[in-house]
């Protein structure tokens, strides 16, 4: 990313890209437009294509959010629409980068073997307490359920 100056934060950038595992694709593409090169070498029809891209993928958001209350894979729809941004804008690819980090060291951590028997063990926890208050309506209610109650 240039800033135009060698602070402190492009140097931050840089090491950050360093660390991440996997991002050789990632940097050797580098950053920006991902246009064709006779659709950048015409400012007027890059701007159109770069509204394009921006309508297109704000339609993908936009769906995958209408998805996420209702049945449908939302965030895979949101992250398709963010990849769709990234292909143009600068800001996309860098907050795409950042998810995919997060994602990636999110199933390391889930991984260990650690976080796995404490997972497990709520789970068990959780079940019990589920299983506890099923068997307690059970044995006060009985197996009918309250819509089909006929005396109130």
């Amino acid at each position: 990313m240039n800033t135009g100056s060698d602070g402190p934060g492009e140097v931050a950038v840089a090491a950050d890209e360093t660390e991440t595992d996997g991002a050789a694709g990632e940097r050797e593409q580098g950053l920006g437009s991902r246009a064709p090169e006779f659709i950048k070498a015409r400012r007027m029809l890059h701007l159109s294509w770069q509204v394009g891209v921006f309508v297109i993928g704000l339609a993908v958001v936009v769906a995958g959010i209408i998805m996420l209350p209702l049945p449908g894979p939302g965030w895979v729809v949101i992250f398709g629409g963010m990849a769709i941004w990234a292909t143009e804008f600068v800001w996309a690819q860098l907050v795409l980068r950042w998810t995919k980090r997060k994602v990636t060291e999110a199933a390391q951590r889930a991984l260990d073997p650690k976080v796995r028997r404490r997972n497990i063990t709520l789970t068990v926890i959780g079940l019990v307490i589920i299983a506890a208050v099923a068997g307690f309506y059970l044995w006060k209610f009985g197996l009918v359920m309250p819509w089909k109650i006929k005396d109130q």
